[in-house]
């Protein structure tokens, strides 16, 4: 199993599918760091020589990610707030951020609640 930048890839699938295991690294981005490692896209992560892994390492540490990107965007997000701009805002109160309808389907923003109560007299 390889290790890369603190996350263990998983066994036995291509490569390009694999990289996007580790935060911040999507498909292209793979398959970009693929590509400048001279590494084939099919390549198993089990059949990676101790070379392929090191030139990944190289590759992938000049990109930010995992831990450094997470605060990067946290900082990002508290200086909005800090600013009060309408997406600070709309992070502050737990609303969508992005012009979604709230009236309904804000449920994973907003979290889940009761539905209509019916009493009996």
């Amino acid at each position: 199993m390889a290790r890369i930048a603190g996350v263990d890839l998983p066994r036995n699938k291509r490569m390009v599918i694999a990289l996007t295991y580790i935060y911040g690294i999507g498909p292209s981005i793979s398959e970009k760091i693929l590509a400048n490692c001279k590494i084939s896209h099919d390549t198993k992560t089990d059949n990676l020589t101790e070379d392929e892994i090191n030139r990944l390492r190289e590759e992938i540490d000049k990109y930010q990610i995992e831990g450094d990107l997470r605060r990067v965007i946290g900082q990002n997000i508290k200086r909005l707030v800090e600013i009060n701009s309408y997406k600070g805002m709309r992070h502050r109160r737990g609303l969508p951020v992005r012009g979604q309808r709230t009236k309904t389907n804000a449920r994973t923003r907003r979290g889940r609640k009761a539905g209509p109560v019916s009493r009996k007299k």
